[in-house]
């Protein structure tokens, strides 16, 4: 996974199941197959499995969906793409997306969400006093343009961190491993592991654990196939959710493969590590999704997310948030079932 990912994919934001002893009863048989384009938000991962499960196990297939999955990367830009209508489904980054549509008067909407918790982190070395997001207020902390027109509002607002502590980052480990007092940003699944690989000891920030709420790895696509098809859209939804089950509880080999063949970089090591991440901090499950089923968003987050960059500054208050997103098509508890105790 490339270290530039994470600038990327704040940038953007701004601008086998089969294994399972039970999965939930598959519709009617379409008398006809709708074919659909997905784009990602980066190179092809253990972030993205589900979507990848969901292909190669034929969940989407048994919706009556034939999904190509379009990896992002450098120089793609899938938001634009989705709003001229070449893709049908994108995959957004966080919350910012869809509220930038809504600024910008776009019609685009999130459908649901994959991640109940963004994988921003700040990492400090152990034993240097750092070991809260509270106790890094007026410290130096390295971190990208990007990151401070993002998640960096929250910090400000909610930790009272100021632009004077920042430091920039090139996204090279060097000058934090030469530094014991340095703090660095980071993704959950990527440095931390790099930097303990190269010998530091490091203390880790979720910064969802500290009230960061903006969802993550979101479904989007655009209102016209919303009001016009909404039964497809559910199928894709579904198919994704009992894909991303299929992937954290069952046998994610088939996924595994399909990613490892269309990014050749990819590692079994990187996908082992990011998966042993995702579940042991319950990014995809946890919250409303354990009551809910994966997927879930509740309006109470998305006012939370939505307050607090009025308060940075960044939207008005008078946004209106229900042009950013529905929950016609998640909060139904699908799926639940292929969870294994």
């Amino acid at each position: 996974m490339s270290v530039t990912r994470r600038s990327f994919l704040t940038a953007s934001a701004l601008a086998a199941a089969g294994a399972l002893a039970a999965r939930p009863a598959a519709p009617a048989r379409a008398q006809t197959v709708d074919k659909l384009t997905f784009g990602t938000n980066w190179k092809a991962q253990a972030e993205h499995g589900g979507y990848y499960q969901a292909v190669a196990t034929g969940i989407y297939k048994k919706y009556g969906l034939d999904v190509t999955i379009r990896m992002g990367g450098p120089q793609i830009n899938h938001p634009q793409l989705l709003a001229s209508g070449a893709i049908d489904f994108n995959m957004g980054s966080n919350c910012f997306s869809a509220l930038n549509y809504v600024k910008n008067n776009i019609p685009m909407v999130c459908v649901g969400t994959v991640f109940q918790k963004d994988p921003q982190v700040l990492i400090a070395h152990a034993g240097q006093g750092n070991d809260t997001l509270a106790a890094l207020k007026g410290k130096p902390i390295m971190i990208s343009p990007v990151a401070r027109a993002g998640y960096w509002q929250f910090l400000r607002v909610k930790y009272g961190y100021s632009d004077e502590q920042i430091r920039t980052y090139t996204f090279n480990m060097a000058p934090f491993l030469a530094d014991k007092s340095a703090i660095q940003q980071g993704f959950l699944t990527s440095e931390p592991f790099k930097l303990e690989k190269a010998g530091a000891k490091v203390v880790v920030h979720l910064l969802a654990d500290g009230g960061y709420s903006t969802y993550a790895t979101t479904i989007e696509t655009s209102w016209k196939l919303v009001n016009e098809k909404p039964d497809l859209v559910q199928r894709f939804v579904n198919g994704t959710i009992e894909g991303w089950y299929g992937y954290l509880y069952g046998d994610g080999g088939p996924a595994n493969a399909l990613i490892k063949k269309d990014n050749p970089e990819m590692t079994d090591e990187q996908i082992a590590h990011s998966l042993a991440t995702l579940k042991k901090y319950g990014i995809v499950d946890s919250g409303d999704a354990e009551r809910l089923g994966i997927g879930a968003m509740i309006d109470a987050r998305w006012k939370d997310f939505h307050a607090t960059m009025v308060e940075a500054g960044l939207y008005t208050a008078d946004l209106d948030l229900k042009r950013a997103y529905t929950l016609q098509f998640v909060n139904k508890k699908h799926g639940m079932s292929l969870k294994k105790s």
